[in-house]
């Protein structure tokens, strides 16, 4: 048993120390640093939150260095900042995780300017499917953390016991437990940031709110349209009853942005609609929701 242990605990070492190659300290936040990780040359993924300023924006690099980062792009959705090094250093993580499970052990690895690497140990309590933030984002899976949360612990590698990393940890998006955004919605963000410096997010231009229809159950049903938008140059109308988005039933909201997402912004969409009664198919150009700075 004694032998069992020392091997586990010196695996568990082993992981932290190579993945923590790929963590650095961000200083961008009064206080307390948040934890970062060396995602592709150059390029560093942190916490949106912990985002408080976008210039004179310090890194502790693996080395124990410092080295300056600016502001690539971030996403209050999903809860991810990019930042662009001056200079590539460091090595990239290994984001080669397999599937996770309830109940497997999972590490956070975070870096501080005076003690250097840091990891917290637990297991993942919960995971679901693809799961939209309370700020807006998808998440394309929902893993939840049962291990300690410390305040610079935002942004940390989440990995499992190989050392790859599953995702990076935050405390930004529940209020019940950390959570590990997973890598496919990082490099889906991160992607988008390099390309186009913000996440685009498809909208409609139009108010809803959940209605009964006899022999269509639960459908939205338009209150307001926003003029100039993409539903009014499309030709619908308030008092409109949605009832299928590119193909699928609508039976709330979430409904509306799942379909945008699929279709993307600046691709036409089909909308089953009913108007007096009467069944009708009318195609919108998805827009792009404005930003809010």
């Amino acid at each position: 048993m004694a032998n069992e242990l020392a091997a586990l605990s010196n695996g568990l070492a082993a992981a932290v120390e190579r993945a923590g190659r790929a963590v650095v300290a961000v200083h961008a936040r009064p206080r307390f640093s948040s934890a970062g990780v060396i995602w592709r040359p150059g390029v560093i993924v942190t916490a949106e939150h912990t985002i408080r300023r976008e210039e004179e924006i310090k890194v502790t690099l693996p080395d124990g260095s410092s080295g300056t980062a600016t502001l690539a792009g971030s996403d209050a959705g999903t809860d991810v900042a990019v930042l662009k090094l001056s200079a590539t250093v460091g090595e990239v993580i290994d984001s080669g995780a397999g599937e996770v499970q309830p109940g497997h052990l999972a590490l956070a690895i975070g870096r501080s300017e005076n003690s250097g690497v840091n990891a917290t140990l637990g297991i993942i309590s919960a995971v679901s499917g693809s799961w939209r933030t309370w700020r807006g984002g998808r998440l394309d899976q929902y893993v939840r953390l049962d291990l300690t949360m410390y305040p610079a612990s935002s942004g940390a590698a989440v990995i499992d016991t190989s050392g790859k990393a599953i995702g990076i940890a935050t405390s930004g998006l529940s209020r019940i437990a950390g959570l590990a955004i997973p890598v496919s919605t990082i490099n889906r963000v991160v992607d988008e940031i390099l390309s186009r410096g913000h996440v685009s997010r498809g909208y409609l231009g139009v108010g809803l709110q959940p209605v009964s229809v006899p022999e269509h159950q639960k459908s939205l049903i338009i209150l307001s349209v926003e003029r100039g938008g993409p539903a009014d140059q499309a030709g619908l109308l308030v008092g409109d009853i949605l009832l299928s988005l590119g193909g699928k039933s609508l039976g709330d909201t979430e409904d509306v942005q799942a379909a945008l997402e699929t279709a993307g912004v600046g691709h036409p969409i089909v909308a089953g609609v009913l108007r007096g009664g009467e069944a009708r198919s009318v195609t919108v150009t998805i827009g792009e929701r404005p930003r809010r700075d």
